[in-house]
């Protein structure tokens, strides 16, 4: 593995650039302004006086700071979050980001995440619907994964190896001695191809526009990470998979399915094996650490199997493919498949059946894995809140509330839930939501969390939502979906400054200051108009924030002037 998680011969991700980087980003393909937009990858790459436009001054590039990768992974993130394949899917993101949390706590813990890094960094993972089989790291602690990788690991030990390498070349800063290694001249080069290859996937405008703007391909073999890096982050992520609760077996089965991937196909679905070849010093060195006598690698979760069918049903396989899984547990074979894989084709049939709008069928397979999950209780939660995606997808959402997983309780933070002995609903028209009765309990996951905001939204009912989101997004602010579902929620209660404020946070989050600061005008004006009925509070905040965003917005269009 390396750099960029992916299976493709002679692509890559962000670092290992000869991969097909993710197709993650479609805006990318604007061209050559937009390249050298990225280039601001340059730390003191000074442009040549013919075509070249200036790039920002980052730095020296014998020495990128760790500020230095953060300003550029925000750059190449901001194009990320606007492209329509990236997908915040909740329950996908929880579980991805649960493993995720294991290893960054467990590099900290064996001292290979400094505070620095720690801080500076950003650590979030986005997730991209592309069925490739693909993960990579870009500069600033971002991390990108694709559906098609978390559909076609067998355990979640393989998905935290293909995690845990990934770290390490963060950990290790190996974009930062990549740079010093290649000269000045290198971060243009590498900002070329970072977002050039990412278009390039699917335009071959933008591939044009990448070899124009940074005369990349004649450089793409020195943009690979060394065999001595990918060495490295393959030890480092080994070390990793004990001490955060995973089989270290992961590593090296997921070798071994990569390694059979490079034999049999080379059809451009498995990117990560371009862009981190497996020698046979790499894969003996992974065997070669496992004790001897080890006990095979654990069976898969139920859990997992559940996850990577959801990753396989989003990542949008076509209509006839989806209307095959929705039948695959009435075939004559599904009884004598094993609990798992009855419970991943159950999953998967009911997910295809809802993106099919069959509601019916999509209720029968509900059920059904409702049953085959009862005596697993992280089975049983991720069925329930398929069950209530189903009933809100259905327009029933007095069902789909009764359906959510009951949460634990708590002094803190109430949220209503269903009463765990609430009766059936009746699918035709169900009860109303004033039927059902309600407790306060604390919400203890974000899945819940937001599709009980959804649910109430759809019978004007939030209103019991606006704390526990709060509480929320000031513990994670930079969670654009909770803020933008509390602007909704504000909306609803007729407190419009504060969801003007709140739509400024989502643009915030996703680097679009000028929206922002429109969003924060706004709500400024409003506060004007309503004069002493305005909140004073309220109005102190958006000046507050306003002034903050519009720093940013002044540094950022700093940044694009010093291109010019």
């Amino acid at each position: 593995m390396g750099c960029s998680t992916a299976v493709r011969p002679g692509q890559g991700p962000v670092h290992c650039l000869p991969m097909r980087p993710p197709r993650l980003t479609t805006r990318i393909a604007r061209s050559f302004q937009l390249l050298a937009t990225c280039a601001a990858l340059a730390l003191h790459a000074p442009a040549p006086v013919h075509a070249q436009p200036r790039l920002p001054t980052l730095g020296d590039g014998a020495a990128t700071t760790t500020s230095d990768e953060r300003r550029l992974g925000d750059r190449i993130i901001r194009e990320l979050y606007r492209d329509p394949d990236y997908i915040d899917d909740p329950v996908l993101q929880e579980y991805v980001e649960g493993i995720w949390q294991y290893l960054v706590d467990a590099a900290r813990t064996r001292g290979e995440l400094s505070p620095e890094l720690e801080e500076r960094f950003a650590w979030e993972i986005l997730l991209g619907r592309d069925r490739t089989v693909n993960a990579f790291a870009l500069p600033g602690g971002y991390l990108g994964v694709h559906l098609g990788l978390i559909g076609v690991v067998s355990s979640r030990d393989e998905l935290a190896s293909v995690l845990a390498h990934e770290l390490s070349h963060v950990t290790q800063r190996h974009i930062a001695r990549l740079i010093a290694q290649q000269g000045k001249q290198t971060p243009l080069m590498i900002g070329s191809m970072i977002l050039g290859a990412l278009a390039a996937s699917r335009s071959p405008d933008a591939a044009m526009a990448m070899m124009m703007g940074g005369q990349a391909l004649a450089v793409q073999n020195q943009l690979n990470f060394s065999r001595d890096m990918e060495r490295e982050a393959d030890r480092m992520g080994y070390g990793l998979m004990a001490p955060a609760g995973f089989a270290p077996q992961g590593f090296v089965t997921m070798f071994d399915k990569l390694q059979q991937a490079n034999r049999l196909n080379d059809n451009g679905s498995w990117p990560y094996l371009r862009s981190h070849p497996l020698t046979t010093e790499r894969m003996a060195d992974m065997h070669s650490r496992l004790p001897r006598g080890v006990a095979p690698a654990p069976a898969p979760s139920m859990e997992h199997v559940m996850m990577a069918a959801r990753a396989r049903v989003l990542s949008r396989p076509g209509v006839d493919v989806l209307r095959q899984w929705a039948l695959q547990p009435r075939s004559t074979s599904f009884g004598s498949l094993p609990a798992t894989q009855q419970v991943a084709q159950l999953y998967a049939a009911a997910l295809s059946a809802v993106q099919l709008r069959d509601w019916p069928q999509a209720r029968e397979m509900a059920q059904r894995l409702l049953a085959a999950t009862a005596a697993n209780a992280d089975g049983l939660r991720q069925a329930r809140l398929l069950q209530a995606e189903l009933e809100l997808a259905a327009g029933q959402p007095a069902a789909a509330l009764q359906a959510l997983p009951a949460v634990q309780a708590s002094a803190s933070s109430p949220l209503p839930a269903a009463a765990p002995d609430a009766p059936a609903a009746d699918h035709a028209s169900g009860p109303s939501l004033a039927t059902i009765s309600v407790r306060e309990s604390r919400a203890a996951r974000r899945p819940e969390l937001l599709l009980r905001t959804q649910i109430l939204l759809r019978e004007q009912g939030a209103a019991s939502m606006a704390g526990p989101l709060q509480t929320w997004v000031t513990e994670h602010p930079r969670d654009a979906t909770a803020w933008q579902l509390l602007a909704q929620v504000w909306r609803e209660q007729g407190q419009d400054l504060r969801a003007l404020r709140a739509e400024a946070e989502v643009q915030v989050v996703r680097y679009d200051y000028p929206a922002a600061v429109d969003r924060l005008k706004a709500a400024q004006d409003l506060a004007r108009r309503k004069g002493a009925t305005a909140d004073y509070i309220d109005a102190s905040i958006v000046d507050t924030r306003l002034r903050a965003v519009q720093e940013l917005l002044s540094e950022q269009l700093r940044e694009k002037a010093r291109e010019k």
